[in-house]
């Protein structure tokens, strides 16, 4: 019989392609085992999904035995949308369906975009939440009659696991009430003011045209208002698991969105900023103070810990190298060895990588371009060196928007698949200005859970090691940078 230690933390990561599990030492932070499962395609997903893929996840990473805590890290501005019986109305609206693009351009004209800015921290875009509700409010207007509360993915999957749901699927039925969310997530929504704590209640009903009331503050759906989750402090829990789930005294994390669960896995403080490369870009800091940016470039969430995350996206990162990559034929290994055969800036080869339009800077119909190609210049390794280059330009465009804001950038670490390629970080070092450090590959959203289902049972927040995977060189060229904005700069202005 496997027999398991018992000072043991969960954290759990439900993203938009999987649900992953990692179940973690307590005082150290070691990773002892962990699970996964995957998630269906698509931008809309019935929550149930995630349900499943939850447990199957807890199977595979060998269950809950000795797991004294959890928390849920989830896909951030997905709308899930509860009738009174705990049922789900509708397949979630995830992050990346942009039909709800509409209703962004008129939330920004009916309120002003600084005034947004200065109420929640951002500018709508289809990503956010506020605006999924607004295209359910103008499109489908009887779902909309019977919606009791709104929620995010990991507000619904804290809400599950703590026994709630509809009658005939959970073991204490749809109390409503219950519902709860974290400061980071909520920050998301486009509904809610990071610098005052509060919900902005009028923005949600002239997006959504009824009233709201925070869960646990008044009659709620009993009186027609529709239900938001109640906002946890760091550190805070909102119950256990329930017995019928994990079959023994399993307490609750807060929960958090994505990028913030991500900020406290990788321990990142005030000055730290993170660049994550996966499908998209993602730059985001942790800051003492609350951001607003009129402009949109950058959106001025909450973190986990009690501080802000402003986040500037782009829609363009690893998925240039897989697309220049078969152009030539060859995998990430061979593109790395090309890249690093070509002097820095490429020959003058410059690859404006908009493949799917872009979102920092805000060019939504851009197609991508190579520039600076003569006979002499046009060869493999300038290509793929120029891929490199281009998507590490695109992200370095997102720390000069914070820097912009006045946020103080100190060190850089850098994350995601990709970055495991010798030449991404290598020539981060030469792209950006700040001392670049390559944290160990990890499940970094599910670690920064797990960090706080150990901060809600212990009271304080772990103070568990960092393991770097590299520490390039500084070797700052800024010719690559300036090269890059000249090309950048006209397909800007080509529109």
């Amino acid at each position: 019989m496997t027999v398991f230690p018992v000072n043991l933390v969960a954290g759990v990561d439900s993203s938009t392609q999987s649900c992953k599990v990692v179940v973690l030492d307590a005082d150290t932070g070691a990773l002892v085992r962990e699970g996964r499962a995957g998630h269906p395609d698509g931008t809309e997903v019935h929550p149930d999904h995630w349900w499943r893929a939850l447990s199957e996840a807890f199977d595979d990473a060998g269950g809950l035995a000795g797991v004294s805590a959890l928390s849920v890290g989830g896909q951030q501005h997905g709308m899930v949308l509860l009738g009174r019986d705990g049922n789900v109305l509708r397949p979630a609206l995830l992050w990346n369906d942009t039909r709800s693009a509409e209703s962004a351009t008129a939330l920004t004209e009916e309120v002003g975009a600084e005034d947004y800015a200065k109420r929640t921290g951002l500018v709508p875009v289809a990503s956010f939440t506020v605006t999924k509700i607004r295209w359910v409010r103008d499109n489908e207007p009887d779902i909309a009659g019977r919606v009791a509360a709104v929620v995010l993915p990991h507000d619904w999957l804290t809400w599950r696991l703590r026994g709630y749901g509809p009658a005939d699927a959970s073991p204490l039925g749809p109390d409503l009430e219950q519902l709860t969310t974290d400061r980071s997530d909520v920050s998301g929504t486009g509904y809610w003011n990071p610098a005052t704590g509060e919900y902005d209640l009028e923005l949600f009903r002239l997006a959504f045209g009824r009233d709201a009331i925070e869960a646990g503050r008044g009659v709620g759906a009993a009186g027609g208002a529709v239900i938001l989750p109640r906002v946890l402090e760091p550190g805070a829990s909102p119950g256990a698991v329930h017995a019928d789930i994990a079959g023994q005294p399993i307490l609750l994390g807060a929960g958090a969105g994505d990028n913030a669960a991500a900020a406290l896995g990788l321990d990142a403080r005030a000055g730290d900023v993170v660049v994550s490369v996966g499908t998209s870009g993602t730059v985001f800091a942790v800051s003492d103070e609350p951001i607003g940016d009129p402009s949109g470039t950058v959106a001025g969430f909450a973190d986990a810990s009690g501080l802000f995350l402003p986040i500037a996206v782009t829609l363009n990162a690893a998925r240039v190298l897989t697309s220049i990559a078969g152009l030539l034929g060859v995998d990430f290994d061979e593109l790395s060895r090309l890249a690093l055969e070509a002097e820095p800036g490429a020959g003058g080869v410059v690859l404006v990588p908009y493949f799917e339009g872009e979102r920092t800077p805000n060019l939504p119909h851009a197609t991508a371009s190579f520039s600076g190609l003569t006979i002499a210049s046009t060869t493999r390794s300038n290509i793929a060196r120029a891929a490199v280059e281009g998507m590490l330009c695109g992200l370095a465009g997102g720390l000069d928007a914070l820097r912009a804001l006045g946020h103080p950038a100190e060190r850089l670490l850098l994350i995601g698949g990709a970055v495991q390629n010798p030449a991404v970080q290598r020539i981060a070092a030469q792209v950006f200005d700040l001392p670049v450090l390559v944290p160990s590959p990890g499940e970094y959203v599910a670690r920064g859970a797990a960090v706080q289902a150990a901060w809600a049972l212990t009271g304080e927040r772990p103070d568990w090691n960092l393991a770097l995977d590299g520490n390039p060189k500084p070797d700052f060229r800024p010719a690559i940078l300036e090269q890059y904005k000249v090309e950048q700069h006209k397909v800007a202005s080509a529109g």
